[in-house]
């Protein structure tokens, strides 16, 4: 089984590698971080004009038909710029949702203004701090309004239209919801990475309308954060490699003793577990694109590995990145804590780890029940 980009789509890798060298230099991710604006809007108008908020959209609604094959591709790009856009949220997210449980005229009305970058999109589950239990929440769908609140939601502040998880008669619902409708009121929130900006949303009598088939809310939950958590993954695997990078060739700039400090023993051993856990969350993260385009049975399995190895190995990348870096690597002038930052902050987009890892022992434990 050949686990391997396309040439076409390996041609896409290294176009959308020069794009976002020449666009999204860490001077932009800067400015993003110290200025008043939630995102860079000139570079998510450039990239919704190359059609990358629509690569995974069919083409019949208005879409560029990459796959999600092409969407890894891109993601993983974007993840080592760090660039300040709301793209996870409205394209693995709000997008995922509505292409997995929309209804035919939901899909017309929303993915021609996703695809285009006309509209941004997110997914509203968290109801403050501790873990985001789809059956234990407060905000209610009743008789077609939704009322509650969200915090933190993921670019919320910016967005068009949410996904809200709420709790519905029959159980938990995907709720869509226009953020123009009346009854709305939000404001942002700070996180650890003001690069990627989050919110706190309020729904009072909030019109809305699901997604899916009734009881179905918790199921179909689950299937757009399995894909959400592979789309992550190259996100996360191509932070933690320009983290080793940096890492790299500071190692072998920086001089003490008369030698660059990475020819010690110490540097070496930091960089080698760095490589073998980058390399592990790829290998992962390919598997889980495999399962991911084909709509493989293993989907869940997969996208529980990959998010794991993912989370672990930016991490750590960044962690030891500053480490490398001595002294410099904590201060402001340095790029590392941007990485540092965005780690973390993707560490828990999807849940804790520990979640994850609760749900790869279930899906483990199933796969090897005795027939």
């Amino acid at each position: 089984m050949n686990f391997d980009f396309s040439d076409d789509l390996k041609e896409l890798r290294e176009q959308a590698r020069k794009f976002l060298r020449e666009r999204c230099s860490g001077a932009v991710v800067r400015r993003v971080l110290e200025g008043p604006e939630a995102y860079d809007k000139g570079l998510w108008s450039e990239i919704a004009a190359m059609g990358w908020t629509g690569a995974a959209i069919p083409e019949a609604y208005g879409g560029v038909g990459l796959g999600h094959l092409g969407l890894c591709v891109l993601a993983e790009e974007l993840g080592s710029a760090l660039a300040p856009v709301p793209f996870s949220s409205s394209v693995y997210l709000a997008t995922e949702a509505i292409l997995a449980g929309g209804s035919e005229a939901q899909k017309r009305a929303w993915l021609p203004k996703l695809a285009s970058g006309a509209a941004i999109g997110t997914l509203a589950l968290a109801e403050g701090a501790g873990k985001a239990d789809p059956r234990r929440l407060r905000t209610a769908f009743r008789n077609g309004v939704l009322s509650g609140e969200k915090l933190p939601v993921p670019d919320g502040d910016v967005a068009d239209l949410a996904i809200v998880v709420a709790q519905g008669e029959r159980g938990p619902v995907l709720a869509l919801v226009d953020l123009k409708a009346t009854g709305i009121s939000r404001g942002a929130v700070e996180t650890i990475d003001p690069t990627r900006s989050h919110a706190r949303i309020a729904f009072n009598d909030t019109p809305a309308e699901t997604l899916g088939a009734a009881g179905e809310g918790e199921a179909l939950l689950r299937r757009v954060q399995d894909r959400a958590a592979v789309l992550f993954a190259f996100e996360q695997v191509g932070g933690a490699q320009k983290s080793l990078q940096m890492a790299r060739d500071y190692a072998l700039e920086r001089y003490a003793f008369g030698r660059p400090i990475g020819s010690f023993q110490a540097i070496k051993h930091k960089l080698a577990d760095v490589y073998v856990a980058t390399e592990l969350a790829r290998s992962n993260a390919y598997y889980g694109a495999w399962a991911l385009a084909c709509n493989a049975p293993e989907l869940p399995l997969a996208a529980a590995t990959a998010r794991i190895s993912a989370s672990d190995a930016f991490f750590l990348a960044a962690k030891e990145n500053i480490q490398v870096h001595g002294g410099m690597g904590y201060t402001w002038e340095f790029d590392c804590h941007l990485y540092y930052r965005r780690a973390k902050l993707l560490s828990l987009a999807l849940g804790s780890t520990r979640l994850w890892k609760d749900r790869l022992i279930t899906q483990l434990e199933t796969a090897n029940a005795p027939l």
